[in-house]
C-alpha cells in the first residue's frame, strides 16, 4: 500500500522538474530558430540574386509601407502624449528643488535615450510584428508556405527577409520621428511654465542634446526591429492547430516581442549610461 503512495510522491516532485525542462529546451531551440532564420535572411539579402532567389524590392517598399508610413498617426499621437506627460511629471518633480530650468534638458535626453525607441517599439510589436505572425501563421495553416516550397520559393527569401529590412529601416525612423514630436509635445506644455517661447524651448533642447543621445535611441531601435521580426516570423512558422492556432500564435508574438524589448532596453541602459 506504500509503494504506489510512494510514487504519488516521486511523481509530485519530478512532474515540476520535467515541465521546466521542457520549457527551458522549448526556449533554446525557439532562439536557434529564430537565429536560423535571421542567418537565412541576411544570407539572402547579401547573395540571393546570385543563387536565382533575389529579395523584390516591391515587396520591401509594401512591409515598409505598412510598418512605417501607415503608423504615423498613432506614432504621432502617442509621441506627442508622452511629451506632454514627461512635461508634467518632470515640471512638478523639479520645481520642489528649484531646478526647473534642467526640464529642457531632462525632457530631451529621456526621450532621445529611451521613450522614444522604447514606446515605438512596443507600438510597432502590437501593430506590425502580430500582424507578421497572423500573415505568415495562416499561411502556414493553410498550407501556402508548402507551397512555396514545392514551387522552388524559399519561404524565408520570400516572407522573413523582405520584412527583416523595412524593419531595420522604418523603426529607426519611427524613432527619430517619435523623438521630433514628443519634444515639440513637451515645448508646448513646458514653455508657459518656463517662461519661454516653444522655439526658444526647441532651440535649447538642440543646443543641449548631443549625436550620441540620438544614436543610443536608434542603436535600440535597430536591435527592437530585429528582436520584433523574428519573434513575429518564427512564431508564424510555427502555427499548428488552424484558426485557434494562429490566435494564439499572435498573442504570443506580442507578448514575447515586448518582453525581449524591456529586456533589451535595460540592457542597453545599464551598459551606455555607466
Amino acid at each position: 500500500m506504500q509503494k504506489p503512495h510512494g510514487r504519488d510522491e516521486v511523481n509530485a516532485i519530478t512532474r515540476p522538474l520535467a515541465s521546466l525542462g521542457q520549457a527551458t529546451i522549448a526556449s533554446v531551440a525557439g532562439v536557434g530558430y529564430a537565429a536560423m532564420l535571421l542567418l537565412e535572411s541576411v544570407y539572402f539579402a547579401a547573395v540571393g540574386w546570385r543563387i536565382g532567389q533575389p529579395l523584390r524590392p516591391r515587396a520591401i517598399f509594401e512591409q515598409m509601407r505598412q510598418i512605417g508610413v501607415d503608423a504615423l498617426p498613432i506614432v504621432t499621437l502617442l509621441a506627442l502624449t508622452i511629451g506632454i506627460m514627461l512635461g508634467i511629471q518632470f515640471i512638478a518633480a523639479l520645481s520642489e528643488f528649484g531646478a526647473q530650468s534642467q526640464v529642457v534638458v531632462a525632457v530631451a535626453k529621456s526621450v532621445t535615450r529611451e521613450f522614444g525607441a522604447l514606446i515605438t517599439a512596443i507600438l510597432v510589436a502590437g501593430r506590425s510584428g502580430s500582424a507578421l505572425a497572423a500573415r505568415i501563421g495562416s499561411m502556414s495553416v493553410s498550407q501556402e508556405v508548402d507551397a512555396l516550397a514545392t514551387m522552388g520559393i524559399e519561404p524565408v527569401r520570400y516572407l522573413a527577409a523582405p520584412a527583416l529590412i523595412a524593419m531595420l529601416i522604418m523603426l529607426p525612423a519611427l524613432t527619430i520621428f517619435a523623438d521630433a514630436v514628443a519634444i515639440i509635445g513637451a515645448a508646448l506644455y513646458s514653455s508657459p511654465s518656463l517662461n519661454v517661447t516653444p522655439t526658444a524651448y526647441l532651440m535649447q533642447t538642440l543646443s543641449l542634446l548631443a549625436p550620441g543621445d540620438i544614436w543610443q535611441g536608434v542603436a535600440k531601435a535597430g536591435v527592437f526591429a530585429v528582436l520584433i521580426t523574428l519573434i513575429g516570423v518564427s512564431t508564424g512558422f510555427a502555427v499548428s492547430g488552424g484558426a485557434e492556432g494562429v490566435g494564439r500564435a499572435t498573442t504570443r508574438s506580442v507578448v514575447l516581442s515586448i518582453c525581449w524589448i524591456i529586456v533589451a532596453d535595460m540592457i542597453f541602459s545599464f551598459f551606455l549610461n555607466r
